[in-house]
């Protein structure tokens, strides 16, 4: 049974103010931590939360939509994704949506654009009808879908990276640098295989990246719903509080990165954040992995005793109505 008029108004309404806010806060104290810099004019950019935002404002609309049409239309913007890059390069404001050109429109560095990602917002809200299902039989279509969707993506996966590897092509990791510069003398030819397989395109999304990344979360969720243990309650806390998450992580470990690099060379070195996460230390001043991985595992229990802190207050206090929004 779909949601009622009076349903969909309050739902219209809390996705078309919390999306506005969502873009809000990526212009301003997200962009903030990411950089610490000021100067608005200096460095902008379009990330992940700029995008749900409009997303969450488009879906305002949508809802109204039948389910099922939901669902389907979003499946088919996925799959269909390729037409909305057909849209002349002279539209330099169309990079907000699908990118056709290396402009960053109104000095707006675009990371994220909507589609497809307002396609996999909208199959995620027909894919609710799945979920509302008696237990064992949502369980067993959540395990179809999940390893259909990697079954999908291992095959195709696997005829596109054998193609591209075809002739000698050394393969590309994600980060564009070639596998081959890793080796004195090239890659073995089942790892150089696994980048090209792994290495899908992420900005924007490709049917591959999303087929790799979504089809084990949908096959897990039966399981991931029955987790116990310290790690699941950690999960579950930060899964509670996921935005305020978000913003936290970034100002701890700019701060933290500027700390180190104090600590180490005597200097924060924050011009190299000016236009955080488009950014990078010079070879000789990066850190060596275990230095890494330490900031990392002690940023993360700092962040999840103060995410468990918030998660209670938010818990105590149901009435207060700005808690949602962060």
């Amino acid at each position: 049974m779909g949601l009622g008029v009076g349903d969909k108004a309050t739902l219209a309404r809390y996705l078309l103010t919390r999306g506005l806010w969502l873009v809000v806060l990526e212009m301003t104290v997200i962009r903030l931590f990411w950089a610490f810099n000021i100067h608005l004019t200096g460095f902008m950019m379009a990330g992940v939360i700029w995008m749900l935002g409009w997303c969450m404002v488009l879906m305002a609309a949508v809802i109204w939509l039948p389910l099922r049409v939901i669902g389907v239309a979003g499946l088919a913007i996925i799959l269909f994704q390729w037409v909305f890059g057909l849209a002349p390069m002279t539209w330099t404001w169309w990079n907000f949506i699908y990118p056709v050109s290396e402009e960053a429109p109104g000095g707006i560095n675009v990371l994220y654009v909507v589609v497809p990602w307002i396609g996999v917002m909208m199959a995620g809200y027909g894919f609710g009808a799945f979920l509302k299902m008696e237990a064992s039989r949502r369980d067993r279509l959540c395990r179809w879908i999940g390893l259909l969707a990697i079954g999908a993506f291992l095959v195709a996966g696997s005829v596109v990276a054998a193609r591209h590897g075809a002739g000698g092509a050394s393969g590309q990791i994600s980060s564009g640098q070639p596998v081959s510069g890793q080796f004195s003398s090239g890659p073995p030819a089942f790892l150089s295989f696994l980048y090209r397989l792994l290495g899908q395109q992420k900005y924007p999304p490709s049917l591959l990246f999303l087929l790799m990344t979504l089809g084990p979360l949908i096959a897990l969720m039966p399981y991931a719903e029955r987790a116990r243990g310290w790690l699941a309650d950690v999960l579950t806390t930060f899964g509670r509080v996921p935005l305020f998450y978000y913003i936290l992580h970034i100002l701890l470990i700019h701060s933290t990165a500027l700390l180190v690099n104090w600590v180490r060379t005597g200097e924060s070195l924050q011009g190299h954040y000016l236009t955080a996460p488009f950014c990078g230390l010079p070879e000789a001043l990066r850190w060596h992995l275990p230095l890494l991985y330490g900031v990392f595992i002690g940023l993360e229990v700092i962040l999840y005793l103060i995410c468990r802190r918030y998660e209670q207050y938010k818990r105590m206090h149901p009435g207060n109505r700005w808690l949602k929004y962060l």
